[in-house]
């Protein structure tokens, strides 16, 4: 597997928490870390907006997709809005994690928990060409469903 270097950046007060990781050697996402000061509580049907305190500088034709975890979802019903988010390749801010609670009861972010799962994954930069006609496919225009059930 092709390794690339990204760099990172930990903001001023972050210092103590770790990079985003891999935790099993064939693992697609590394874990990533919330980087709040005190124990937030996520009410059920509720969103919020947690810290990373990384800031990060992809390569040209890289991208950092933002997925949810599964055990969190699984568990307690929490995911993330706009799933998966994209980082672009341009974007130096500081990463943050649109958490919601899907749930019945109360969740409870505390600094370093793992709370997402950042893929890098390359992309391919497009151009549009405009045609009068587009060549057949055997689905042609069918469309939810028309595949199968």
């Amino acid at each position: 597997m092709d390794k690339i270097t990204i760099e990172v950046k930990k903001l001023s007060g972050c210092e103590d928490l770790p990079l985003p990781q891999y935790m099993t050697p064939h693992a697609a996402g590394m874990d990533v870390c919330a980087a709040v000061d005190t124990e937030v509580v996520l009410q059920p049907g509720k969103r919020i907006l947690i810290p990373t305190g990384i800031a990060i500088a992809l390569p040209t034709g890289f991208e950092a997709q933002i997925r949810p975890r599964s055990g969190l979802a699984v568990k307690h019903g929490i995911g993330l809005l706009n799933a998966p988010g994209t980082i672009d390749a341009d974007y130096r801010g500081e990463i943050k994690i649109i958490m919601i609670n899907h749930g019945d009861e109360p969740f409870k972010v505390q600094r370093g928990d793992r709370i997402a799962q950042m893929v890098i994954h390359k992309v391919e930069n497009t151009e549009w060409q405009s045609v009068d006609e587009l060549p057949p496919s055997d689905r042609e225009a069918g469309g939810f469903g028309s595949t199968g059930t």
